[in-house]
């Protein structure tokens, strides 16, 4: 178990302005989605390409891609295996040449066995997909996507290699550090004591090396944190909201909640939070 965990982790991809695209891992939890489903099954491209097209533009960078990326050059990471109707082996990043071929692809041989042993492995390796590379507010809406069902199997550190421990103290710092009330909106509800509703999220994602600091920490309302995550909204130079030129919403909350934060200052943190 431990070897594919490592090579999970381990996954070869493109890079760029210090973030890791996720490609790869989309396709490899889409993967995992459709073999819980039909452990015999393959994902024809031309079947899946809609699909895989949605997940890259819902969670993936904002600059357009395409499927046949990751469909092709997820080979080389010994997960994943493509067939044409000539025989093995994929025929390259042509999106055309791909469908014409009848290009299908799915889990390595060895990886589909080892799933059918061990069972609990396919809700590691999801876990360690998901907690490598997509922020944690993201998690669950990502597993509906891919049509996952997770059994409640942790990721244990020690078999994907050195990775470091998430601070449990983070959340608690930064929502001292921010008052208790959402930067983007000022949201600051409670129940008795307790605050509700309010989350510490990271401006670099923890998945992409982002310290557990406050200085790289903002306390946002559960709304806020997920459009943040989703990069609706973001943090222009001199510290104000920006939103995303690509958000539609026509009602009245859409442009209260949204729309009517672009160019607002963040509020917090305290002076002397760190």
């Amino acid at each position: 178990m431990d070897d594919w965990l490592e090579r999970i982790a381990k996954l070869r991809q493109w890079t760029g302005h210090g973030v890791r695209a996720p490609h790869k891992p989309l396709l490899l939890l889409y993967a995992l989605g459709r073999f819980q489903e039909d452990a015999d099954g393959e994902l024809r491209y031309s079947a899946v390409e809609e699909d895989l097209k949605r997940l890259l533009i819902e969670y993936g960078p904002a600059n357009k891609t395409t499927p046949a990326y990751p469909f092709h050059h997820l080979v080389s990471d010994g997960v994943w295996e493509v067939r044409t109707d000539r025989g093995p082996g994929s025929p390259g990043t042509g999106v055309l040449e791909l469908r014409a071929s009848g290009a299908a692809g799915r889990l390595a041989p060895e990886l589909r066995s080892a799933l059918r042993r061990e069972p609990a492995l396919l809700g590691r390796m999801a876990r360690v997909l998901l907690d490598l590379h997509f922020p944690p507010s993201l998690h669950p809406d990502l597993c509906e996507a891919v049509g996952l069902e997770l059994e409640a199997a942790e990721t244990d550190p020690l078999l994907v290699g050195p990775r470091q421990r998430r601070d449990r103290r983070m959340r608690e710092l930064v929502l001292t550090a921010y008052e208790y009330q959402c930067a983007f909106c000022g949201y600051d509800g409670r129940i008795g004591a307790a605050p509700v509703g309010l989350e510490a999220a990271h401006v670099r994602w923890w998945a992409f090396d982002g310290p557990d600091v406050v200085d790289n920490g903002l306390c946002l309302c559960a709304l806020h944190h997920k459009l943040f995550d989703k990069g609706v909204l973001g943090v222009g130079e001199g510290h104000v909201v920006m939103v995303s030129q690509h958000f539609v919403g026509q009602s009245a909350a859409a442009r209260e909640h949204v729309t009517a934060l672009a160019g607002r200052p963040l509020i917090g943190p305290q002076a002397g939070a760190a």
